[in-house]
C-alpha cells in the first residue's frame, strides 16, 4: 500500500475534497466555494491530490475540472479489507470461545 495516499488523504481540507468529488467532477472555484478557501489554497491542495493519483485533472478553456481517480481508493480498500478478515477471524474465534464458555457453565451448573 503507497502512503502517499495516506499522506495526501490525512489533511482535513484534502479528505473534504476528495468527498465532494465522490459526487462528481467540479472545477477550482467550485471546490474554493464549497470550502470557502482562498483559490490559491484549494489549487495547493489539489496538487497534492493530483501528485497522489487521487484526482486527474482536465482543463477546459480556462477552467480546471477535477475528477477522482478510482484507482488509488480500490487500493485503499484492498487494503483495507485485509484487516477487516483479521478482525472478522478474531471475532469469530472470540464468539467459538464465549460459546465454550458457556457450555462449560451450563453443564456445571446443570451438574449441582
Amino acid at each position: 500500500m503507497d502512503t502517499t495516499t495516506f499522506s495526501a488523504l490525512a489533511e482535513p481540507n484534502r479528505l473534504v475534497i476528495v468527498e465532494l468529488l465522490r459526487d462528481g467532477p467540479l472545477t477550482v472555484g467550485e471546490i474554493t466555494e464549497r470550502l470557502e478557501l482562498n483559490q490559491p489554497q484549494a489549487s495547493k491542495h489539489l496538487r497534492v491530490l493530483h501528485d497522489a493519483g487521487l484526482v486527474e485533472v482536465n482543463p477546459v478553456a480556462n477552467r480546471r475540472i477535477y475528477r477522482l481517480r478510482p484507482e488509488p481508493l480500490l487500493e485503499l480498500e484492498s487494503w483495507l479489507e485485509s484487516f477487516r478478515r483479521l478482525w472478522e477471524e478474531r471475532y469469530d474465534r472470540l464468539d467459538e470461545y464465549l460459546r465454550e464458555l458457556q457450555a462449560k457453565e451450563h453443564d456445571h451448573d446443570g451438574n449441582k
